[in-house]
């Protein structure tokens, strides 16, 4: 398998990832903070979403330096292994604010790797519409 169909299979699973959290959270953050159950899952894809991005190709990163890669990664760890100190305030802010704009690099890699040239840098077609 070449970097570019692991990197490929990897970006497929962050947006199927960023989708769903999408639809787990679009009752709003209120709604979020009192449903035990959407917390769990939009960590659960957190968690494989960092999982996936940590294992991205060193070029693919090299291209999108702006993407805090160590953070999203050492996000993960915090889900996985201090989940007692995890602060649903900085869970949501990486929900709406963080996911969208990996969902756009995302979509920019994967235009990238499939030869859309339809595809413009910026455009929001890794995330799930509002």
């Amino acid at each position: 398998m070449t970097d570019d169909s692991r990197d490929m299979r990897r970006l497929r699973h962050i947006v199927t990832s960023i989708t769903l959290i999408a639809e787990y959270t679009r009752g709003g953050r209120e709604r979020f903070f009192q449903d035990t159950m959407a917390q769990d899952a939009v960590l659960r894809r957190l968690e494989t979403l960092a999982d996936a991005t940590h294992q991205l190709s060193p070029e693919l990163k090299s291209r999108n330096p702006r993407v805090q890669w160590r953070a999203i990664y050492g996000f993960r760890n915090i889900a996985a292994h201090a989940c007692l100190d995890l602060h649903l305030d900085t869970v949501w802010e990486i929900v709406d604010v963080h996911l969208p704009s990996l969902g756009r690099v995302v979509g920019v890699e994967i235009a990238r790797l499939t030869g859309d040239t339809e595809q413009r840098p910026g455009e929001r077609t890794a995330v799930a519409p509002d």
